[in-house]
């Protein structure tokens, strides 16, 4: 899926600058760092290129993603605007947030820091502030698990994909 949207985004905006790309999709929720530098990869971007703007991409909206999202939320229940969106996203982000409890910084940097489908940090902030954790120790362990999973893609895509001539 992150795949198809990623071709998806690099087909319409075409136009723009391909570092912009890069960053613009770094910061889309879902398709995040994955798919960022499977971005980078597939417009022949250098490595070190694409890893600094998919890293400043994926980064850049967390602080305000964990300091307002549940004002934002909040204001949209009470608006009864997108109501059953947000609950989705609330007991998604609730669900999640059960597997990291116990080992609170560690668990969120590991669930960061796996690059799967419905990891990463716009979900890693969710779940920190439904676990109301600190939100210094929170955007820590969302950058550790950041750069975890900025390694495992590089290695992935400039490595495996490269390989096999994908």
């Amino acid at each position: 899926m992150t795949e198809k949207l990623v071709e998806l985004v690099i087909h319409y905006a075409g136009w723009l600058n391909k570092e912009v790309i890069v960053f613009v999709i770094s910061m889309m929720p879902i398709l995040e760092l994955r798919g960022g530098v499977l971005a980078g990869y597939w417009m022949n971007l250098p490595l070190l290129t694409t890893s600094i703007i998919a890293l400043i991409g994926n980064l850049l909206p967390i602080p305000f993603i964990l300091f307002f999202i549940e004002a934002i939320l909040k204001f949209l229940e009470k608006h009864n605007i997108l109501t059953k969106f947000i609950h989705k996203i609330r007991d998604r982000a609730l669900h999640k947030s059960k597997t990291i409890q116990n080992a609170e910084f560690i668990g969120l940097m590991l669930f960061v820091g796996i690059p799967l489908p419905g990891t990463g940090a716009w979900t890693g902030s969710l779940v920190a502030e439904t676990l109301q954790m600190d939100r210094k120790k929170a955007f820590l362990a969302i950058v550790l698990g950041v750069f975890i999973a900025l390694v495992i893609m590089l290695v992935f895509s400039y490595g495996v994909l490269n390989q096999v001539g994908l």
